[in-house]
C-alpha cells in the first residue's frame, strides 16, 4: 500500500492531532491511540463518528452507473481544472477528496496528474473497501468529512467536494499556500426528469456558485434504477417502491445532467452538503 505510505505523514491523530506512524497492520500516534489498516487497504481513523454514510447497495449503484461512463463530462472537467490548479507546482501535489465515495473522481484526477497523491476521505466502509483499489496512487481513509479533518495544517494542493459534504474551516487550515478548492453541486435542473417519476429528493432552488456544465444522458431502466439507488433518496424509498416506479418508467428516458463547478483558494464554498448522486 504505497499510497498510503505516502500520505501517512501529512496525516494526524483524530484524538490528540499526533503525528501518525504506521506498524505492519496498524497505525499509532506516539500518545497510544491505535488504528487499524483494513485488509481491503483502507485506514480508518473515524472517532466515534454518528454517521456510516453510504450502504453496500447504495455504493454498488453507483459504482455501475459512474463505470458506464454517464458521469465522464463531470469527471473530464474535474480532471482538467485539478490539472490547472497544480500546474508548474514543486514536489508531489496532494488532491484531497472529500466524501470520496469509491474514489472514482478522484482516480480520474490522477489518471491526469501522475506525479500527484491521492487521498480520498469517505465515512462509508463499503465505498472505502473500491476506494482503495481505484488507483495506484490513492490513499483511502476513513473519516467524518463533518467533523475536524485527520490532516495536518496547509498540506492539500488541490480540495474536491463531489455533491458531498465540506465544511469551510476546515479546507482552509488544509490548503497549502496558493492550494484552491473545487466545489460540484447540483443545480435545479440536474435528473429533474426522474425527481419526480422515482420520488428523489429536492434540490434547493439558490442558483449555485460556479460555472453551470450540463450535458444529457440517455438512461434504461437498469441505469435510471441506479441513479436513484446511489443517492440519499435511497434511504427514504423501499426497494419494493422504487422497482415500482422504474417499472412505470418508459424502456429508455432522457435525463439532463446539470451542475455547478466552484472554485476558491483560502475561503472555499460555504459548509453545505449536496450529496444527490
Amino acid at each position: 500500500m504505497p499510497a498510503l505510505d505516502d500520505v501517512l505523514p501529512l496525516l494526524r491523530c483524530p484524538h490528540c492531532e499526533a503525528d501518525l506512524k504506521r506498524e505492519a497492520t496498524a497505525v499509532r500516534c506516539a500518545e497510544g491511540h491505535s488504528f487499524d489498516v483494513a485488509r481491503q487497504g483502507y485506514l480508518s481513523l473515524l472517532a466515534g463518528s454518528p454517521h456510516t454514510g453510504d450502504t453496500a447497495d447504495m455504493v454498488a449503484a453507483r459504482e455501475r452507473f459512474l463505470a458506464a461512463g454517464h458521469f465522464d463530462p463531470l469527471a473530464d472537467a474535474l480532471a482538467e481544472r485539478a490539472e490547472a490548479m497544480v500546474d508548474g507546482s514543486s514536489g508531489a501535489p496532494l488532491i484531497v477528496d472529500l466524501g470520496a465515495g469509491t474514489g472514482w473522481y478522484l482516480a480520474r484526477v490522477l489518471d491526469r496528474l501522475p506525479d500527484a497523491l491521492g487521498l480520498a476521505l469517505d465515512v462509508s466502509k463499503p465505498a472505502l473497501r473500491r476506494a482503495a483499489r481505484a488507483h495506484p496512487g490513492l490513499a483511502a481513509v476513513g473519516a467524518d468529512v463533518w467533523g475536524p479533518l485527520p490532516l495536518r495544517d496547509r498540506v492539500a494542493s488541490v480540495v474536491i467536494a463531489v455533491f458531498a459534504p465540506r465544511t469551510v474551516a476546515e479546507i482552509d487550515r488544509i490548503l497549502a499556500p496558493g492550494g484552491q478548492s473545487l466545489v460540484v453541486t447540483p443545480t435545479a435542473e440536474h435528473l429533474h426528469e426522474l425527481r419526480e417519476p422515482l420520488g428523489l429528493l429536492g434540490i434547493g432552488e439558490d442558483k449555485p456558485e460556479g460555472s453551470q456544465l450540463t450535458w444529457t444522458l440517455t438512461l434504461d431502466r437498469a441505469a435510471a434504477r441506479d441513479a436513484a439507488a446511489m443517492g440519499p433518496s435511497a434511504f427514504h424509498l423501499s426497494p419494493a417502491e422504487l422497482e415500482g416506479r422504474v417499472e412505470a418508467l418508459p424502456e429508455t428516458i432522457t435525463v439532463t445532467a446539470a451542475v455547478a463547478l466552484a472554485t476558491a483558494g483560502v475561503r472555499g464554498p460555504s459548509r453545505s452538503t449536496d450529496a444527490f448522486c
